[in-house]
């Protein structure tokens, strides 16, 4: 009896079977089918994120954070007294950053002021010979009246003594005069003709020192006319203790702007040429990304269109907000020192990419400050 089957029991355990599996079937669909239509909601939510919101924006991760830099060189030549800075080190606008050795400027400078001083008093002794000059050219007219004087008495001496040797030459042929005679009227003839002519070169000589006396005149008020000031060789002077004055002020070299030090390479004594890069100064406040895009991003793209920015020193909790200032002449391979030649046969089209330059806005730069060089994620939207 314990060995036969209970035919109620195996009747039953058929359908008792189906059971489970159309129920595990059931919910085979049921998940089969919330799939399906979480598959298609996710594939509706991209549709709609890339008609409605994607094709107004274009991203990269290919940017990184610049700034104009400012490279700190000495103007003038000398030894390092003090540097007062390190790498790293924040300052601030006129912050002074290196001190050099103005002993030689200093001693440029009392050379300059003496220099001017000089100029000045010569100036002040000319215009005082301007009235020494002037008397000279009334004495030279005074030296013209008495040579001209001079002349009429030779000429009167001369007149005289032509009549006399007339009379005696025509005497001379009766015998009435005597042979010394006619000699000596002769010789009185010469002299008087000779001092005719001396009196009428001391005429010339006379008008010739007085044109000389009056171009010296001319020549000395030309150098005192106007004032001190605008006299050429203080204006040269004073030039040359300016140039002076700021060399020794170059002497101090401060910070154009607020920044942090980077690339220091000068120290104490070390004595630097004019134009020697001695640090570099990156502005924390004044940075930009330049966002390498790819060239079919870029049908959108215009100047003045505003951009979202992520980095990863913050990561996605602080975003940054920009606007974009231009796009650069070139792509990256075109500037390159080698540029890419594809002239050949087993070209492969690569896909470019252009910097597209985004100004950062700098309160957001105060509270979150980016270093040169570090990545970032822009998103431009094109939209607008």
């Amino acid at each position: 009896m314990a060995d036969q089957p209970n035919p109620q029991m195996a009747a039953s355990s058929p359908a008792a079977d189906e059971a489970p599996t159309r129920t595990l079937a059931q919910r085979r669909r049921k998940w089969l089918t919330i799939l399906a239509a979480v598959v298609v909601g996710i594939a509706l939510l991209f549709t709609l994120y890339h008609f409605l919101i994607g094709v107004r924006h274009v991203s990269t991760d290919n940017a990184y954070v610049g700034a104009d830099t400012a490279q700190i060189t000495p103007l003038v030549a000398g030894a390092v007294e003090s540097v007062r800075v390190a790498n790293t080190q924040i300052v601030h606008k006129g912050d002074i950053l290196v001190t050099i050795d103005p002993a030689d400027a200093k001693i440029a400078v009392e050379r300059a002021a003496a220099d001017l001083a000089q100029a000045e008093h010569e100036f002040v002794q000319s215009r005082a010979t301007g009235g020494a000059l002037q008397a000279q050219i009334g004495a030279r007219s005074s030296d013209i009246d008495r040579a001209r004087a001079e002349m009429i008495a030779a000429q009167a001496s001369y007149d005289k003594a032509r009549v006399d040797l007339a009379r005696r030459q025509s005497l001379a042929r009766s015998g009435a005069v005597s042979g010394d005679e006619l000699t000596s009227a002769t010789n009185a003839f010469a002299a008087a003709q000779a001092q005719l002519a001396v009196a009428r070169s001391g005429i010339a000589q006379a008008q010739a020192n007085r044109v000389a006396a009056s171009e010296n005149y001319n020549a000395n008020q030309a150098l005192v006319q106007g004032s001190m000031a605008s006299n050429p060789d203080v204006a040269a002077a004073r030039s040359r203790l300016d140039a002076a004055k700021l060399d020794l002020s170059r002497t101090i070299i401060k910070a154009p702007f607020d920044g942090v030090i980077a690339q220091r390479n000068v120290q104490i004594g070390q004595r630097i040429a004019a134009g020697t890069p001695i640090m570099t100064v990156v502005p924390v406040t004044r940075m930009y990304v330049d966002a390498n895009y790819k060239e079919g991003q870029l049908k959108k793209v215009k100047v003045g269109q505003k951009a979202r920015l992520t980095s990863d020193l913050y990561g996605g909790s602080v975003v940054f907000h920009g606007t974009v200032t231009g796009l650069a002449g070139g792509t990256g391979s075109a500037f390159a020192i080698i540029p890419a030649q594809n002239a050949t046969g087993n070209w492969i089209k690569v896909v470019q990419r252009l910097p597209v330059r985004i100004m950062l806005d700098p309160a957001e730069l105060q509270q979150h400050p980016l270093r040169v060089g570090l990545s970032m994620d822009a998103t431009i939207d094109v939209g607008g």
